[in-house]
């Protein structure tokens, strides 16, 4: 069964019970409605009587009975209201109307119970009788027992009755009545049903033929929603798994325009070695070298392959550093003596630059780190400084910090744009793809191995530049009491 008759049947079997339940108590409270209607109207008539049949002696104050002719023109006029009633004495004896061998037979006394009752001041209300007060042809009756007394003492009890066929025809033309307003309900509610099932499905439909969308391919659907009820909440999550995955399509579009970029870059990069070793190892092969330039040439390989081995192992890092297949040993130690080994490996480097290279921290600066990492870091910053300044100035400071060792290494090269910061980080990046053919940085995952490292120690790395204006690159380390506590928060 399709849904939108599922739904449909739903909100239906829900109205109809409604309207059923509704009007079962509407049926009972009428039918109980109308009796105690017909009973306040039967102890009315009960009253009036008594007060204008009952006489009394004015001398002596005492109730002498009742006036028959009152009774007889007051029967003949409720008779044609098809209201009866009946009279009994103190001693339970009919006493009107008169019993004749033509009429009926009538019942001439009250039963004990309902006189026990009488007697003590009730009013009984009956909805069937069958011969208490019938005068027409011993028809069902509903009627009022109504005691009545002078000076406290009962006197009379009358029995007002009317005949139970009319309560019935009244509470009938009700239930008519209601019946044909639970006819025009129900069509009302196939079609409310209706209605509604299908704008569910609509709304239900239109999820569908976004996600067939997504399906094939297109992240940029969105649905409108006004966030009344679940299913506006799902459009909310489908828009916000839609652009989840168009960034995703995005940064995988990027990701593999570099890896593209890299692949075409690092086998620039392996061919150019690769045929310098290749060459001069023919050339040696037919002694083509002459013998004083065959140490230069050897020199010449080991430096290229060097190259190489950077150009791995670099890869080789980032991707052991991404799924977390690495482990850091960080123990404290003087950061200013690892800082001063790093200058001293990069100093040729530098002068290539025609740069100067300045350390200004204190002798004893300590860090608590991974030492070999933390050298693969500050080495790789400082020497994209170099890289990206020439005859210019590159400060490295280390200082203590709140609980925190802060290292900045700032240059006067040619600093970045702001698009070009905000990337920096990304593998494979270069903020200036004119200068892949340098020695320095070939594959673009340099700073990409450092910002995952420096997290990985629990620090934090920033870069602040401008264009033609220098960078500067700050890097914090926690100490041993803040890179515990971060531990145990984390456990």
């Amino acid at each position: 069964m399709k849904l939108i008759y599922q739904q449909m049947l739903a909100f239906f079997a829900v109205i109809m019970t409604t309207l059923l339940v509704v009007g079962l108590f509407f049926v009972q409270f009428t039918d109980k409605m109308v009796y105690e209607n017909t009973w306040d109207q039967l102890e009315g008539y009960a009253d009036s009587l008594m007060q204008q049949a009952m006489t009394v002696d004015k001398t002596t104050n005492t109730f002498t009975g009742f006036q028959v002719s009152m009774l007889s023109n007051s029967e003949a006029v409720l008779s044609h209201q098809k209201v009866h009633f009946a009279i009994f004495n103190d001693k339970n004896q009919m006493i009107y109307p008169i019993a004749n061998a033509n009429g009926p037979k009538l019942a001439r006394k009250l039963t004990k119970t309902d006189w026990r009752k009488l007697r003590q001041g009730k009013r009984i209300y009956r909805k069937s009788d069958h011969g208490t007060n019938v005068l027409n042809n011993q028809q069902e009756m509903t009627d009022v027992l109504v005691p009545y007394f002078y000076d406290g003492d009962l006197k009379a009890v009358i029995s007002v009755g009317s005949l139970v066929s009319n309560v019935h025809a009244n509470i009938i033309k009700i239930e008519h009545n209601l019946f044909m307003a639970l006819l025009i309900s129900s069509v009302a509610a196939v079609a409310l049903s209706f209605w509604l099932a299908k704008y569910q499905i609509l709304r239900i439909n239109r999820l569908r033929g976004a996600a067939h969308k997504v399906a094939k391919g297109d992240f940029d659907v969105q649905i409108d929603s006004k966030h009344h009820d679940e299913l506006d909440d799902l459009a909310v999550d489908f828009n916000q798994m839609t652009t989840s995955l168009r960034d995703s399509r995005n940064e995988i579009k990027r990701q593999e325009e570099r890896r593209r970029q890299f692949m075409a870059d690092a086998a620039h990069e392996m061919r150019t070695p690769l045929t310098t070793i290749n060459g001069l190892l023919e050339g040696l092969q037919y002694d083509a070298i002459p013998e004083d330039m065959r140490g230069k040439s050897i020199e010449l390989m080991q430096n290229e392959t060097k190259r190489l081995i950077r150009i791995v192992n670099e890869n080789l890092d980032y991707e052991k550093i991404r799924t977390n297949q690495i482990s850091l040993s960080r123990r404290n130690f003087n950061a200013t003596e690892a800082l001063q080994n790093i200058i001293m490996q990069l100093t040729k480097k530098s002068n290539d630059a025609n740069d100067d290279l300045i350390l200004t921290p204190g002798p004893t600066v300590q860090v608590y780190a991974d030492y070999d990492r933390f050298v693969q870091v500050m080495f790789n910053v400082i020497q994209n400084a170099i890289q990206f300044t020439k005859d210019g100035t590159i400060t490295i400071t280390a200082k203590h910090g709140y609980h925190e060792t802060i290292f900045t290494v700032q240059d006067t090269g040619i600093g970045m744009s702001a698009d070009q910061v905000k990337n920096i980080w990304e593998r494979y990046y270069k903020a200036d793809p004119s200068r892949k053919n340098t020695k320095y940085g070939e594959s673009g995952l340099g700073l990409a191995i450092v910002h995952q490292l420096v997290q990985l120690h629990g620090g934090e790395i920033k870069v602040a530049s401008k264009l033609n204006a220098g960078t500067t690159f700050t890097i914090s380390f926690p100490d041993e009491v803040a890179s515990r506590a971060e531990t145990t928060t984390e456990k």
